[in-house]
């Protein structure tokens, strides 16, 4: 099973950066995000493939029009928050008002029920585990933000299994979608999304995936654009992985949709025989 998912933000909605932490500074960078758009439209209707969109609450309150071509071209409309910031920023309350208000921008315009979410950077973790609660208490019944390995913005090695599964809590039960690995000599390495995508070169990514029986993949319109400006305040490793492969990411995707069979999470979702899928309990509310 091989997902296709986009995370819809702007170029300069980079993660831990403090140029671009807020959505005051967001207002100095020219948006790219409707040129990049089209470049995932394109591809798409080229090779007749599904997707799901994880969008920000803002991208859908200052580019709207995005967001009706997304839900007009019969794509799913997900919620990757409201302003993309580290969930364990945000105390309970934060985060609460931040899902909300996404879901309400999104369904404003979609006028249909928003019930899939990821967390920006993966950034559930042990100490924010309350957040599966929010999600439930939200309508949410799909959700995207478990990295079950080491990460530099979280991780959750404790969920134990790179594939869907039930996450249990007292409140409810909660449908998983993490993001896959592939162990190499012990370590869990991934290669579907951002960065990791575009470093691979192409006949790496096909090895990984031929070997993988799930694949999650997460992608974003600033992959695919070669021409975006360097960001002021990043690290050189920062540089090295916001940056490379930018000019080469779009034919490799598609070479993989052509080489390989993309399904949506939604297809996914209704794919899978959820009475024998496995049921991990995260107690606790961490933090």
């Amino acid at each position: 099973m091989n997902i296709l998912t986009f995370d819809i933000e702007d170029w300069f909605h980079i993660l831990d950066n403090e140029s671009t932490k807020s959505e005051k500074q967001w207002k100095n960078f020219e948006s790219r995000l409707e040129h990049n758009m089209d470049k995932i439209f394109k591809l798409l209707d080229d090779n007749k493939q599904d997707a799901t969109f994880f969008c920000i609450g803002w991208v859908a309150r200052n580019h709207p029009k995005i967001i009706e071509k997304i839900d007009a071209l019969g794509y799913e409309v997900a919620t990757h928050s409201d302003l993309h910031q580290l969930a364990y920023e945000f105390d309970r309350k934060r985060f609460r008002n931040d899902l909300e208000m996404s879901i309400k921008s999104l369904e404003d315009i979609i006028g249909k029920k928003v019930t899939t979410y990821r967390a920006p950077g993966f950034s559930v973790k042990e100490e924010n585990l309350w957040v599966f609660d929010e999600l439930l208490e939200q309508g949410i019944e799909k959700d995207c933000s478990v990295f079950p390995a080491k990460r530099s913005h979280g991780g959750l090695e404790k969920f134990g299994y790179a594939q869907p599964a039930y996450i249990e809590r007292e409140k409810g039960s909660l449908k998983e979608f993490p993001i896959n690995t592939y162990n190499i000599f012990g370590n869990n390495l991934v290669f579907s999304g951002g960065g990791y995508f575009r470093l691979f070169p192409y006949p790496v990514l096909k090895y990984f995936m031929n070997r993988s029986d799930y694949v999650m993949t997460y992608l974003h319109p600033r992959d695919f654009d070669p021409e975006q400006p360097m960001l002021e305040g990043l690290s050189a490793f920062r540089r090295f992985k916001s940056y490379y492969g930018l000019d080469t990411s779009l034919e490799k995707l598609e070479k993989l949709i052509q080489d390989f069979h993309f399904i949506s999470l939604k297809e996914a979702d209704q794919s899978i025989d959820w009475s024998n899928a496995k049921k991990i309990r995260l107690d606790g509310a961490g933090g």
